[in-house]
Parts: C-alpha cells; sequence; structure tokens
C-alpha cells in the first residue's frame, strides 16, 4: 500500500474509534455503540488498529463502559500480537463485577468462559472481538 493511502486510511481509523467510543456517553445508545465498535475492531487489519486505539476514549463514560472499551482494546491487541496503549492501564477495573446476563444460572458459566482481559475488569460476558452474543 502506498504512504498515501496509508496516512488517509489510519487518521480515518482513530477518527471512527473516537466517534463510537464517543457514544458510549450516552447510556441509551451505549449498547449499540459498544456493538458497533465490536465489529470496527474486528474489521481492522494490526497497523489499522495500532493507530486507531492510540488515544483514549473520550472523557465522561461511565466506568462500565470504559472498562468494556478498554477490555475490547486490550483483547484486539493481543490478538493481533501487540501491547496495548498505555491509556487502557489507567482505567481502573470495576469494584464490582458486572455479568452479560441476569441470568443466576448463567453466572458461574460466564465466569469459567469470559476472556482474561474482560475478568480482569470484572467484567464477564461470553463473547470476543467479532463475535456476538
Amino acid at each position: 500500500m502506498s504512504a498515501y493511502v496509508l496516512d488517509r486510511l489510519l487518521p480515518a481509523a482513530a477518527t471512527r474509534f473516537q466517534e463510537l467510543t464517543g457514544a458510549c456517553t450516552d447510556a441509551d445508545s451505549a449498547r449499540f455503540a459498544l456493538a458497533e465498535l465490536n465489529s470496527f475492531l474486528a474489521g481492522l487489519g494490526a497497523g489499522e488498529l495500532c493507530a486507531a486505539v492510540l488515544s483514549p476514549p473520550p472523557a465522561g463514560l461511565r466506568a462500565m463502559h470504559a472498562n468494556y472499551i478498554a477490555a475490547m482494546v486490550e483483547y484486539a491487541c493481543a490478538h493481533n500480537g501487540f501491547a496495548p496503549p498505555r491509556w487502557t492501564s489507567a482505567i481502573t477495573p470495576l469494584a464490582e463485577p458486572t455479568f452479560g446476563s441476569e441470568l443466576a444460572s448463567l453466572r458461574l458459566y460466564l465466569l469459567t468462559h469470559s476472556l482474561p482481559p474482560f475478568r480482569r475488569r470484572n467484567i464477564f460476558i461470553d463473547a470476543s472481538i467479532g463475535a456476538r452474543v
């Protein structure tokens, strides 16, 4: 790929990351924004991903959403073979566990099947980047 194309493509990915993470500040639309962010991150190559997630999400996110975003970025970076950006470690993990389902009977399953970046942040789900629940 030419340098011109890369210069045009990479900033667009960073802008899109900021747009999607910014949409998570609205509690009503955060669920949809996180799903779209999931698809966006899954579709990026390693170079695009590295450039897209270099800057932290905007301020004002609820702790749950900030942790969810950080976990998705950490997982995507590990999946692509590079260290996550430093801003992810600045987000304090949730004090209380959060489960992807309200069904108590699924909690043990979620506890044992959640991916490490999500578990470290006290988020227990059964899906990762590119997957849907």
